[in-house]
């Protein structure tokens, strides 16, 4: 799976958070404002561009910012650690968007992180695999990670909903340090406004063999990248940093947008941070 954000992207996100000209920037990168668009829109760069420079002028770290454009991607993960885990990626109007099903392979009881555009394959799976869906957990309530809201409480009424949306209904508010058992799996949370003021990150652990945390983070951080601070910037980055990377360095980050990756090849590769 490729970044949800090429190199272009990158930079272009970088430009608003930073309130800087396409013009500044091409200045700072050494480069016309004509290649910075082309970039910008294709990810692709054909000449010398000083990344050192540039993302200096945009908030962004250059090394990481040049090994972005060197193709960098996070490392492919065996997901047979985590047994229990699938990721659901569904697409409408040119935009995919991941939803993920875990569950505790003794009860069968299950929980779905967000729904994507079609819940459709998570009905599927859970047919197959004869689970219980007991909770459906929603990082932020943007359509992309809601559509299937309503399918999910019709066929499965009994779902406990969880957000971080303040109107939510009390009992549909996940606490902050409140723990909810699945099995052997203990789920909890984090709050991580900035992208979307109800956005909430869901940590899983004490799965089988002793596999390392997981993190269903939304649109916090993307592999190599971030969601729009549709909030504020600032608030974004600082959650991440504070909630996310004050994970475990081998926590394994599963975005509601592109691959898996680990707060280890965050904390070393996003040039956001």
């Amino acid at each position: 799976m490729n970044l949800e954000d090429h190199l272009g992207d990158i930079i272009r996100k970088g430009r608003m958070m930073s309130n800087v000209s396409s013009a500044d920037a091409a200045r700072a990168g050494g480069i016309s404002e004509a290649d910075l668009k082309a970039i910008e829109e294709s990810g692709v760069v054909k000449g010398a561009v000083d990344f050192e420079k540039l993302a200096r002028a945009l908030g962004l770290d250059g090394n990481k910012l040049a090994g972005i454009a060197r193709g960098w991607l996070p490392s492919e993960k065996d997901l047979s650690i985590w047994r229990e885990l699938r990721r659901i990626t569904t697409e409408e109007g040119g935009m995919t968007v991941n939803a993920y099903l875990v569950w505790d392979e003794v009860s069968r009881d299950a929980a779905l992180f967000d729904t994507g555009f079609d819940v459709t394959p998570v009905l599927e799976i859970i047919a197959q695999e004869q689970l219980q869906l007991r909770h459906l957990f929603i990082t932020h309530s943007h359509e992309d990670h809601v559509a299937g809201v309503p399918v999910i409480r019709e066929r499965f009424p009994k779902v406990r909903l969880h957000s971080g949306s303040r109107t939510a209904p009390v009992d549909q508010r996940f606490r902050a340090n409140e723990f909810i058992h699945l099995g052997s799996l203990r789920i909890t949370n984090r709050e991580t406004p900035g992208h979307a003021e109800d956005g909430i990150t869901y940590i899983a652990g004490t799965w089988p063999e002793d596999a390392p945390h997981v993190a269903f983070v939304g649109d916090a951080i993307f592999a190599g990248s971030m969601g729009r601070g549709n909030v504020s910037w600032d608030l974004a980055r600082q959650k991440v940093r504070e909630q996310i990377f004050s994970l475990p360095a081998e926590t394994l980050i599963c975005p509601g947008h592109g691959p898996f990756t680990t707060v280890a090849e965050e904390k070393a590769h996003n040039p956001f941070f």
